[in-house]
């Protein structure tokens, strides 16, 4: 064997030999699902058009975007305690038998039902149909005992930002590709994605967007949204993995995971 080829030899028997990382080691904690012939719901955006920020200050918060518009801010809490008690493995370990509320995925998500978090892991969380009603459609969010998953929550650390009078509130959930929420509005408030991607589609207050309250959002991106023009469309971008986005009080908004997404909200009211 020639000397020069003996390098790349041990590469290969080495990479042969090397455990297969864990899912959780890949950095998806173990949510994605491995289907081969699974193709993805829905892409991302063509362009964000919702500012990033990472440096930014809480003067500036309140100057340029509480009372304004939407903004995604990175990097300004370390979460990674609360990611890794996230992964599926550990959340199953920790609250198995917990029941938890599920709710329709319409406007006002009317339907609520309760079952164990493990049968809604191994049987709820497969790509939306994208032909089912809102009304028949229904996932975890929202809705939580604090009590029973307060040894999770604990570990949670929120945007550093708050608005004068306000008080915050968590709400937790994990979705399937293609679930999401139409739009709505309420309050201001935060949202970070800790495992998956979630792509959010987001109006000012004075413009109403056009949309069925009982069909979901992946109706809506797939009948609607083609057909409007250009200044008919919505702010929107992907919230990856450890971004948070924050809207203002009032703003129309719609979400669409694309990913199997594991996220939490922090509700300023």
């Amino acid at each position: 064997m020639a000397t020069g080829a003996r390098p790349f030899l041990l590469l290969a028997l080495w990479a042969l030999a090397r455990p297969a990382r864990s899912p959780e080691e890949e950095g998806d904690g173990g949510w994605r699902r491995r289907e081969p012939a699974a193709p993805a719901v829905v892409a991302e955006e063509e362009r964000c058009t919702v500012e990033r920020r990472a440096d930014l200050s809480y003067a500036e918060f309140v100057q340029h975007y509480a009372f304004s518009r939407p903004v995604i801010l990175q990097g300004l809490t370390d979460n990674a305690k609360f990611r890794a008690l996230c992964s599926r493995e550990r959340l199953l370990a920790s609250f198995a038998d917990s029941m938890v509320r599920l709710s329709t995925a319409n406007t006002y998500s009317y339907q609520k039902v309760d079952l164990p978090f493990q049968e809604y892991v191994e049987q709820m969380l497969y790509p939306q149909d994208p032909f089912s009603m809102g009304n028949d459609t229904l996932y975890f969010f929202g809705d939580n005992n604090f009590t029973e998953w307060a040894s999770l929550f604990q570990h949670y650390s929120p945007p550093p930002f708050g608005l004068l009078g306000t008080t915050p509130a968590y709400s937790f959930g994990i979705a399937g590709a293609g679930s999401g929420v139409p739009f709505h509005w309420h309050g201001p408030g935060f949202s970070e994605v800790i495992y998956g991607r979630k792509r959010w589609f987001l109006y000012p207050p004075e413009k109403t967007p056009e949309f069925h309250p009982n069909k979901t959002t992946l109706a809506w991106l797939r009948d609607t949204y083609p057909a409007l023009a250009p200044s008919a469309r919505p702010l929107e971008c992907t919230i990856q993995a450890g971004e948070v986005l924050y809207f203002p009080d009032r703003w129309w908004h719609a979400t669409l995971n694309l990913d199997i997404s594991v996220f939490i909200s922090t509700f300023l009211s």
